[in-house]
């Protein structure tokens, strides 16, 4: 029995190795084609961008944003796993869109968290999710897009605008509740978000909506370890690794 663990180990760590490499190259390459636009209009055009401005707009951007630079990967890693991070932020919506990809799939072939079975199941997930995003674009923007914004009732897209993101993340959280299979922990991350949106918003401002869900975050995290129920706590089972 250990030749197949151990063979499946080193396989693994092959897999690991291989996507890390290949995952943080991509990154890199797009990165720097992310900033091609932005290099060019400063140095190849009369714009005449002053730094100062370039890094009153960064510094700016980062007030708002910093905060998520750190809390989004701590949030997704659980439950991507390392390969898929690297093609969820290369790929973006994450919250609406990979994510729960990922969630569902794990929980059809019942994958539990951090294991490597997860891993693969979320990697497959956002391969899937992504070809069916662009085919989508291709058809119901490129080919149909303006004639289906002439055909929707303007009430209709009205309503649309209005609901459509409170309906896709409330589905998603309900998806990582049932994922998860833990109330109290989906218990202290409703009230948590109850408290920093109804009582903590209102009371110290807009500044500090800006960094509200970083607030949800950490606060759900502390309370959820402080609160954990220790009676429950056991060493991991072997097979628990989630080897296929």
């Amino acid at each position: 029995m250990s030749a197949p663990t151990d063979a499946s180990a080193a396989s693994y760590a092959d897999y690991d190795r291989t996507t890390s490499r290949w995952g943080r190259g991509t990154m890199l390459m797009g990165l720097l084609a992310s900033y091609v636009g932005p290099l060019y209009l400063v140095f190849f055009t009369d714009f005449e961008i002053p730094l100062g401005d370039l890094v009153t707009g960064f510094l700016a951007v980062a007030a708002v944003f910093a905060v998520i630079w750190v809390i989004e990967p701590i949030t997704y890693y659980p439950v991507l796993g390392p390969a898929a991070m690297y093609q969820a932020f290369m790929i973006g919506n994450i919250a609406n869109k990979l994510l729960p990809s990922a969630i569902v799939a794990q929980a059809a072939i019942d994958a539990k968290p951090g294991t490597r079975r997860a891993e693969f199941a979320a990697v497959m997930a956002i391969c899937g999710a992504a070809v069916v995003h662009i085919f989508s674009l291709l058809l119901f923007v490129g080919l149909l897009g303006t004639w289906l914004v002439s055909v929707v009732p303007t009430a209709i897209t009205d309503i649309a605008r209005l609901y459509i993101f409170p309906a896709i993340i409330g589905a998603v959280i309900v998806q990582l509740a049932a994922y998860v299979k833990q109330p109290r922990i989906t218990i202290i991350a409703l009230a948590m978000g109850a408290l920093v949106q109804l009582l903590l918003v209102p009371v110290l401002g807009p500044v500090f909506r800006n960094f509200a869900t970083a607030v949800v975050v950490l606060l759900t995290m502390v309370l959820a370890w402080v609160l954990r129920n220790r009676k429950t706590e056991h060493p991991p089972v072997a097979g628990e690794d989630g080897v296929l």
